[in-house]
């Protein structure tokens, strides 16, 4: 057990001396430590937060814009165009709650890879939000290929960490997708986007929704 802990504080730290053997490998593949590999996939989801970011501000001025048509064709009483406009935010609104609930997923993944940083604890910590990366990559996939792209380098990068760390300890992440606390988090970070959603986008004219709801296909 103690030779187990050595070897994981080695490979956290990165290792201070190489046998000849390390040093010819070394030659061929460079061996970094599970610290700065945890940096790094800091570094790349910070990146991504601030991308989503700027997805919702752009979401939300095209809201804003579009609800100005709607009133202008409310009050010219075209009944048409302000439903017209109020589907397209309808649309709209869809995804960036989408984007919020994942922005907010994403702030908790990172307060997690800060507590690793510090503490080193990486099962209980980093298992979870691998599950929470994988979900909303997952759930990106259609809808912006390519942020799913960059939360798919994150996910790796974090099951890299903890697959070296589970060489050291016996742990394994084979239950990450469906661990209970990922799917609190993600379920916490819908409840927050609905609520962000009222109160940072005005509801929509009564005679808009009215309309809209009677032009829905029957089920």
């Amino acid at each position: 057990m103690a030779n187990k802990v050595e070897e994981f504080v080695k490979g956290w730290n990165g290792k201070q001396e190489q046998s000849l053997a390390e040093k010819l490998k070394g030659a061929f593949k460079t061996q970094q430590p599970l610290r700065y590999k945890l940096v790094m996939a800091h570094y790349k989801l910070k990146s991504t937060i601030s991308r989503l970011d700027v997805y919702i501000s752009k979401m939300q001025e095209r809201d804003r814009t579009l609800f100005e048509r709607v009133v202008e064709a409310q009050m010219s009483k075209d009944s048409a165009r302000a439903s017209m406009y109020a589907n397209e935010i309808s649309e709209i609104r869809k995804v960036t709650k989408q984007l919020i609930a994942t922005e907010i997923a994403l702030e908790q993944v990172e307060l997690r890879l800060e507590t690793v940083t510090e503490l080193g604890d990486v099962f209980t910590n980093l298992i979870p939000v691998i599950g929470v990366v994988k979900e909303l990559r997952t759930s990106m996939h259609g809808m912006m290929p390519e942020l799913s792209l960059e939360l798919a380098d994150v996910e790796e990068g974090l099951q890299e960490v903890v697959i070296e760390a589970g060489d050291f300890t016996g742990g394994n992440i084979e239950q990450a997708p469906s661990s209970p606390e990922a799917r609190k988090i993600l379920a916490e970070a819908s409840t927050i986007a609905e609520q962000r959603m009222k109160e940072n986008f005005p509801e929509l004219p009564s005679f808009v929704t009215s309309a809209q709801k009677a032009n829905a296909p029957q089920k």
